[in-house]
């Protein structure tokens, strides 16, 4: 290429590619980027001196695009991908080897490449921080959800107090004065799902954070050895194995005792109704710089991605009808919050599902 014309005329090759990518990234749809990432790489392919046969090659974190006839083995240029001022990937553009030779490619060539680069860097960039955004966003609803609810809950709670004790004690009144044993046995049943009433009253208080705490500093590992023991006769019914883990043997926490035993209670309750038979549950407890941090994990189906935000809502519940009331999460969810701790999840694997709890070391 040794005429003024050649040489402009891939200068206009290169500036047409530039124009192009820069269109394509302005018009890019995030929700499918792999299919921008491809129309780019075609336009590069189009760009090199030897068009018909150069090919491209792009891979970046989860993405990986290329032009239908790219061979890892071809001579080629390289430009790395940063996103954050972090090498994330890399675009390739070569020709066969058994033509051409690393010679063959311009200087400009190897700038258009970096510009490239550059410019998908900058793409990945914007994706990334909208993804963040629209995930704080979600979090963001999500809690003002659960404030919401706990508000309305504290609300009905105080209000059943009052008829649930009057149910109760006029009921255990009207038993002294039966002789009649239908009588009697109706009467029974009254008061049987009146306490029942009653102790969900008590669940909805707890996701209120409503329930009074005595803190105190208690000893995490004898807590957790005192909650399996409980659940023996329910981890025996579907054989399973509880994995324990503790970083030390004398882990320290504030709390109150009867509200960490029910969370813990609840959680490991939890991973037994979804774990499969001869399943394996396992429980960390770790003791970090500023927090405890609790993993609970299950070998069960796992969490459908669509009920992700809801399994800490009063009564949401994917059991079956009459198997669960929907308040034992979002009880331990109150709890939590009203020891200033989280509580997250993510999938296990292969399968199954791993509940974070971190309480901090007040």
């Amino acid at each position: 290429m040794n005429s003024t014309e050649d040489k402009l005329k891939e200068r206009i090759k290169e500036l047409t590619c530039l124009y192009d990518v820069t269109s394509i990234i302005v018009n890019a749809d995030y929700n499918q980027l792999e299919t921008s990432l491809r129309a780019i790489v075609q336009c590069l392919k189009k760009a090199w001196l030897h068009k018909d046969d150069a090919e491209a090659y792009l891979s970046c974190n989860a993405y990986e695009v290329k032009t239908d006839a790219y061979k890892p083995t071809m001579v080629s240029l390289k430009s790395d991908i940063k996103v954050f001022n972090k090498i994330e990937g890399y675009i390739k553009v070569g020709y066969p080897k058994e033509k051409y030779s690393q010679s063959d490619f311009l200087e400009e060539e190897q700038i258009l490449l970096a510009s490239v680069s550059l410019a998908v860097g900058n793409l990945l960039e914007r994706k990334q921080i909208r993804d963040s955004e629209a995930a704080v966003k979600r979090q963001m609803e999500h809690t003002d959800r659960l404030y919401i609810l706990g508000e309305i809950t504290a609300g009905i709670a105080h209000e059943l107090n009052t008829p649930l004790a009057n149910i109760l004690g006029f009921a255990e009144l009207l038993k002294e004065r039966m002789v009649d044993k239908q009588a009697i046995q109706d009467l029974e049943k009254i008061v049987d799902n009146a306490i029942f009433s009653r102790e969900i009253v008590k669940k909805l208080m707890f996701f209120a954070c409503e329930m009074p705490q005595e803190m105190h500093s208690l000893h995490v590992n004898s807590n957790v050895e005192s909650v399996l023991e409980l659940l023996k006769p329910s981890l025996h019914e579907k054989n399973i194995k509880v994995n324990t883990s503790f970083s030390h043997d004398d882990i320290q926490l504030r709390a109150d005792t009867v509200q960490l035993t029910q969370v813990l209670f609840n959680m490991i309750m939890n991973a037994i109704y979804y774990s499969p038979e001869n399943g394996v549950i396992g429980l960390d407890i770790q003791e970090k710089e500023k927090n405890i941090e609790i993993s609970i994990s299950d070998q069960g189906k796992g969490i459908d991605p669509e009920n992700e935000t809801k399994v800490f809502e009063p009564f949401f519940t994917t059991k079956p009808h009459g198997e669960g009331s929907g308040l034992g999460l979002s009880v331990v969810h109150g709890i939590i919050t009203s020891h200033k701790g989280t509580i997250t999840h993510r999938p296990n694997t292969p399968k199954g599902t791993i509940f974070i709890i971190d309480f901090p070391k007040l």
